[in-house]
């Protein structure tokens, strides 16, 4: 297949070179002209791509070009506007996708699309304009709009935590005080499952789906984070103590259900 990838960072770059190992003609963008000369010289063929809402006018349309486009970019935490910012963006990316042959479309969500609410939530738990978090607003349009288009399919992938490799947990909160919450469980994934998630999809065409991937293993933040933080050798947090014990929890049965996935790190707490 020829496999676009919207968003080589973090997430979009090694699942490029791994998908280009299996064989697929990878088109990857970044927003950094610098980057454009590493995605070559890993045989990705570079395009550079910005929405500020609507695409840079020397954008390549040869990257619509494709059977695929896996969908990842973030819907930006430092901005004010995010709510209305984003889903243009997702437009943006539509318009072109309408006149492309691509189609097939992977979002890479976030389970921060949820309530602050207790109890265990799947993925009919959304309700627009009441996530946690206004990037998470911004997402639920985000996936409501390319979920309704008739022109492609779509698939939502809503991913928990990342962690792995250079993103180690326990930096976030070392050496803080009296945090609040050290009972709520974390909902997480580490970037490996994350791609053998996406590839799994892609293999076996799974189209029209929302999925929460998360971990099987959903520790209490007072009992990870010190952990990590260890691990590290750094100050360990800590949490107020609380009688709260009913807390959010990302449920992935639907994922296991459907795909039959076994997690390669079912547990946070094993790295």
């Amino acid at each position: 297949m020829i496999i676009s990838i919207l968003g080589c960072g973090w997430l979009g770059l090694p699942l490029a070179e791994i998908l280009r190992n299996k064989g697929h003609i990878i088109k990857g963008s970044t927003t950094d002209p610098d980057k454009l000369e590493i995605l070559k010289g890993k045989q990705i063929d570079p395009y550079f791509i910005n929405l500020e809402p609507t695409l840079n006018e020397d954008a390549d349309d040869g990257f619509w070009d494709a059977d695929l486009l896996i969908l990842n970019i973030p819907a930006g935490r430092r901005r004010d506007n995010v709510e209305e910012f984003h889903p243009k963006q997702i437009a943006a990316v539509i318009e072109k996708v309408k006149k492309s042959p691509i189609d097939f479309v992977i979002f890479v969500s976030s389970t921060s699309v949820y309530p602050e609410r207790p109890g265990v939530v799947t993925e009919n738990d959304t309700v627009a304009g009441k996530a946690v978090r206004s990037t998470g607003n911004a997402l639920i349009e985000a996936e409501s709009i390319l979920m309704s288009e008739s022109s492609f399919k779509t698939t939502v992938l809503r991913f928990g935590g990342l962690y792995g490799y250079d993103r180690h947990p326990g930096r976030y909160m070392s050496g803080r005080k009296n945090l609040d919450k050290g009972n709520a469980p974390i909902n997480f994934i580490h970037r490996d499952d994350c791609i053998q998630i996406i590839q799994q999809v892609i293999d076996e065409n799974i189209t029209g789906e929302v999925f929460n991937a998360v971990t099987d293993g959903h520790p209490p933040k007072k009992l990870f984070y010190p952990a990590m933080a260890e691990a590290l050798g750094l100050e360990k947090p800590t949490f107020k103590d609380e009688d709260i014990e009913d807390y959010k929890l990302v449920s992935n049965q639907k994922l296991k259900d459907k795909l039959n996935y076994e997690f390669k790190y079912p547990n946070p707490m094993d790295i």
